[in-house]
Parts: C-alpha cells; sequence; structure tokens
C-alpha cells in the first residue's frame, strides 16, 4: 500500500619493505589520492543510448545516504526529465523499497522519465528533522550536479512523496531557491505542524511532533514554522499536485485543505484530489486514477 509504510592506512614504523614494494606502494598512493582530487569514478561513463539500473548510489558517508537510479534509454540533457521519489514512515521509519514496488508502472507511463528512490536518514538518536531536510537537499544537489552524467534536463525535475516523504518532499520544494522543481506531488503529506500539535486528531500527535522536533511549539515556535510548508508557500513555487483520503487517520485531510487553501490564496497552480473513503493510502481503482491524474497533472506542467 502506498502510504506509511574501505581503505585505511598503517602507520610506518621501521617494518623492512623491498624497494620495489615500497614504491609500488607510494603510485597506487598517489594515483588514488589524483583520483580523489580530480572528483573521478572508476565506473565507465554512463552510456545515454543504454538504459541503467544504479542501486544503492551514495550522497553521503551514512549507510542510509544512498538512492536507486534508474536511466532509460536514449536520454538527453535537452529532453530526459527526472522524478525523485521520498519514503514515508511517519519520519522514523519506511526504505525506499516502499516505491520500489511502483517504479516499473512509473516507468511504463512515464518513459521519458529516470527516476531517483531515495532513502535518508530516519528520526532517532541525534537525527531530527532538520537532519532530513539535509539528506533530500544534498541528494538533490547530487542529482542536479551529475545532470549531464545521467544525462537529464535539471529544468526538467518532479519531486513527489508520500506522508512523511511529502512533507519533505514539499519542505524542498518550497524552501530551497534551487533547482526550480517543474512540479511536486503530495500524498496525504503534513503540512502544517503547529496546526497538527495544537488541534491533534489522536493524542499520540502532540507527542510525535516533539520527539521528531525535539522542541514543544510553546518554546521553540519557530522550529515548527520553520518545518512547516506552508509556511513557505510563495507565489512562484511549484505546481502542485494534493492526494488524500477523507477516512485518513494517520494524517487528517485538514493538513491537505489548509495546504490547498495557501496555495489558492498565493495564486500557486494547484489540485487537491480526494477520496472519500479511503484511509492512509489506497489500491486498487483509486490508485490507478491517482496515477492518471499524476500523468495528466505532469503533461500539463513538465512539457
Amino acid at each position: 500500500m502506498l502510504g506509511l509504510q574501505g581503505m585505511y592506512f598503517d602507520r610506518y614504523r621501521g617494518t623492512k619493505r623491498t624497494p620495489m614494494r615500497t614504491l609500488f606502494t607510494l603510485l597506487i598512493s598517489m594515483i588514488l589520492f589524483q583520483s580523489c582530487q580530480d572528483g573521478k569514478s572508476t565506473r565507465p561513463a554512463l552510456n545515454h543510448m543504454a538504459a541503467y539500473t544504479l542501486p544503492d548510489v551514495a550522497y553521503g558517508t551514512d549507510s542510509l545516504q544512498r538512492m536507486d537510479v534508474y536511466l532509460p534509454a536514449g536520454r538527453s540533457t535537452a529532453t530526459t526529465k527526472a522524478m525523485i521519489l521520498v519514503h514515508g514512515g511517519g519520519w522514523t521509519g519506511g526504505n525506499k523499497r516502499d516505491f520500489a514496488a511502483y517504479i516499473e508502472a512509473f516507468r511504463k507511463r512515464l518513459p521519458d522519465y529516470a527516476f531517483f528512490n531515495l532513502n535518508y536518514r530516519l528520526v532517532g538518536g541525534p537525527t531530527l528533522l532538520p537532519q532530513q531536510e539535509d539528506d533530500i537537499r544534498n541528494a538533490v544537489a547530487q542529482i542536479t550536479g551529475k545532470s549531464a552524467e545521467y544525462g537529464i534536463n535539471p529544468d526538467k525535475l518532479v519531486i513527489l512523496g508520500a506522508s512523511a516523504g511529502a512533507h519533505l518532499a514539499l519542505l524542498q520544494a518550497y524552501k530551497q531557491p534551487s533547482p526550480k522543481f517543474a512540479a511536486v506531488v503530495d500524498f496525504f503529506g503534513p503540512t502544517d505542524l503547529q496546526r497538527m500539535h495544537d488541534q491533534p486528531w489522536h493524542p499520540l500527535v502532540p507527542i510525535a511532533l516533539q520527539m521528531i522536533t525535539g522542541s514543544k511549539p510553546s518554546t521553540q515556535p519557530d522550529v515548527y514554522r520553520n518545518a512547516s510548508p506552508v509556511s513557505f508557500v510563495r507565489p512562484g513555487v511549484p505546481p502542485t499536485l494534493i492526494f488524500h483520503g477523507a477516512k485518513d487517520n494517520v494524517v487528517d485531510i485538514s493538513q491537505s485543505r489548509v495546504l490547498a487553501d495557501t496555495l489558492k490564496g498565493a495564486g500557486v497552480s494547484h489540485e487537491l484530489v480526494v477520496y472519500p473513503n479511503e484511509r492512509h493510502g489506497w489500491q486498487g481503482n483509486n490508485l490507478k486514477k491517482s496515477f492518471d491524474k499524476l500523468e495528466e497533472f505532469l503533461e500539463k506542467h513538465n512539457q
């Protein structure tokens, strides 16, 4: 269901080595150092005429700072678009595997797109929401920085998230000055954390928000404002497609309604699609309808 759901160096201690071995070691070290300095990779150059699936591409040093990359054949930096996927899981769980089941459906519907399916650090220990925002920003920066290598157009990017992933996707699209996304797609994401805390639909909602932010809005209101996508809506933010189930008991539909109202007030192109009998995620015909609407929206806003 679419929803919450090396190398090291030893210190030389006088051990006898043959001159040839020492010279060989120095030569290898110099080559490796120069490669790092030049930012070169030992991976062969990507052929833009061939399709690739590149699993667990690193965009940071943490084991969760990884993404799966899906590149179509016949790519061009002029015409090939890209979609970045951000999984849900209540900020504390989930995995890029949650979107993996939908990749083939996306690729069939959107054959001129590359896809980047992200993992990011989960809340726990020193990791809070700001660190997750950093991860999404750094992953996006790597994607755009390697757009020529990947064979994609950095001006034709879309970001899509579900639940907590939608919240992070909206923050990236609205807060960061670059890149400018062609569209952002929000599947039932939280949008106003202050409202969630003050008007909870479940008694555990404020506790969860305090855990992921490390604060209360009464003592650190700026933390909640800075973590709320509605705070950053202004004319010129990307067109936004919003999906929500009217019976969602995990993220109340009021979160999507307040975002839609705020976008309307700013004159931002948007659509809110509500499924009256759905909860937090859906399958079957309504999922097909969601993908139909997604395809239609992108044809309009990411030509």
